[in-house]
């Protein structure tokens, strides 16, 4: 499949990165805890499905929120994924890890988040003050969850992710490439060999 964009991301990171150039085609390689799903033209709370979640739920005050995480997974350089990378992924965020985003455009959106816990196969997010929508925040393309093993400086050059793709190239102002993930723990997916992302710089070009 080849899809045509205007911009030239800076870097392969969505954590990184405040614009869709990058989002937009690093969605296929990555997953979230939960998504809105992609076949609903409008987000709303009501269409949130699971991904790398299977359920969640609130305490009663609604000031924490656990997933249970799916078992199985594993990264695009076959290591497991965990409890531990979606804290690190967070804590990442909150600028609590011992690596650092070179920027953090969404760090505000996580104003309200105290911390991180995991125990098992289980995360909970624990939060400030009770935020009912907190979950849409992580249903956004823009909440990937990374992997701890790698560092934020590989992924914007060469980002690992659990999704149905796999990065293959980034040649800037030219093209995204990505290729199937043979491995993709959604069974019969992805219908895809590949995506190719042509960049088009100029817009009249694009239009034309």
């Amino acid at each position: 499949l080849r899809i045509y964009q205007y911009d030239s991301p800076a870097s392969m990171s969505i954590h990184e990165e405040a614009l869709n150039s990058a989002q937009n085609p690093m969605m296929a390689v990555f997953n979230n805890l939960v998504l809105f799903r992609q076949d609903v033209p409008q987000n709303r709370m009501d269409t949130i499905v699971p991904d790398l979640a299977t359920k969640w739920s609130w305490n009663t005050d609604m000031t924490e929120l656990t997933f249970q995480l799916r078992r199985g997974v594993s990264w695009h350089d076959d290591k497991p994924f965990t409890a531990a990378d979606v804290k690190c992924t967070w804590d990442l965020i909150l600028g609590n890890g011992t690596e650092k985003l070179r920027a953090n455009p969404r760090k505000a959106w996580y104003r309200n988040l105290e911390s991180v816990s995991t125990k098992g196969d289980t995360v909970t997010f624990h939060l400030k003050r009770p935020q009912p929508a907190f979950i849409a925040l992580l249903a956004s393309g823009y909440s990937p969850v990374y992997p701890c093993h790698v560092s934020p400086q590989a992924m914007r050059q060469h980002p690992i992710g659990t999704g149905p793709f796999k990065f293959v190239s980034y040649n800037p102002n030219e093209a995204i490439k990505l290729a199937r993930n043979a491995q993709y723990w959604k069974p019969g997916r992805p219908y895809l060999d590949g995506i190719e992302w042509t960049i088009i710089q100029n817009r009249s070009t694009a239009i034309l």
